[in-house]
């Protein structure tokens, strides 16, 4: 199955996430969470990521129609998996061979894991996860709809979203990589997860071919291209 998804140059400056401001994701496309590859409770979230750049900032939002929502999760690279989560894992190199990546992992409420991951050369030859620091992860300009704790876990149908802009800076410092310009392509997935809710599912936009939930699989991401 062939997917690619074109990131739009944003009208405006990015920087500050807004989610009461829609205007400006009116001419980016959506990647929707549709390959749901593994048995799990039956639960189908709807859940769609948009991206948009400009010169400083590359901006994700995510809106999902929900339902058994929950965050538990407090501090900046705890294990968000296990909440009601969206996730973005992104490689800034069109090359499937050097594919070194971020995987953004982002719960409801906006709580962030974040590591930089080798490639899968990289990992044969013996390099691991490198954890982004703190200091780093504070880069990120980050918005959600929902509290920071969701507990006890919202069991009717519940829409929420999460925006979040990233420095370019920040892939500068952990990749050997420049910012991109027009018409440069990396590549990367979405997913959607959530591991401990009480009805646990495992989704993604491009699928995912391993025999249980794996989303740390570089041979599944697909073009992402600069227009």
């Amino acid at each position: 199955m062939s997917l690619s998804y074109s990131i739009q140059r944003a009208s405006s400056p990015l920087g500050t996430p807004d989610l009461t401001n829609d205007a400006r994701w009116a001419n980016a496309s959506d990647a929707q969470v549709t390959h749901f590859s593994w048995e799990d409770s039956g639960h189908r979230p709807d859940a769609r990521t948009r991206l948009l750049y400009d010169d400083n900032w590359l901006a994700v939002r995510v809106t999902v129609q929900d339902q058994y929502v929950r965050a538990v999760a407090e501090k900046f690279n705890d294990s968000v998996c296990s909440d009601s989560c969206v996730e973005f894992f992104v490689a800034p190199n069109a090359d499937p061979a050097q594919s070194a990546y971020f995987n953004f992992e982002v719960n409801c409420g906006g709580t962030m894991l974040l590591h930089a991951c080798p490639s899968p050369a990289q990992r044969n030859a013996g390099a691991d996860i490198v954890y982004v620091s703190e200091e780093d992860g504070s880069t990120i300009q980050m918005a959600a709809t929902l509290p920071k704790i969701v507990e006890p876990e919202l069991t009717d149908p519940t829409s929420w979203a999460v925006e979040y802009h990233i420095p370019w800076a920040l892939f500068e410092k952990y990749f050997d990589v420049e910012r991109p310009q027009a018409g440069q392509t990396w590549r990367g997935n979405f997913y959607k997860c959530g591991d401990r809710t009480s009805h646990p599912h495992w989704g993604s936009w491009s699928p995912v071919n391993t025999p249980s939930p794996s989303f740390h699989q570089p041979d599944s991401y697909q073009p992402l291209r600069f227009a």
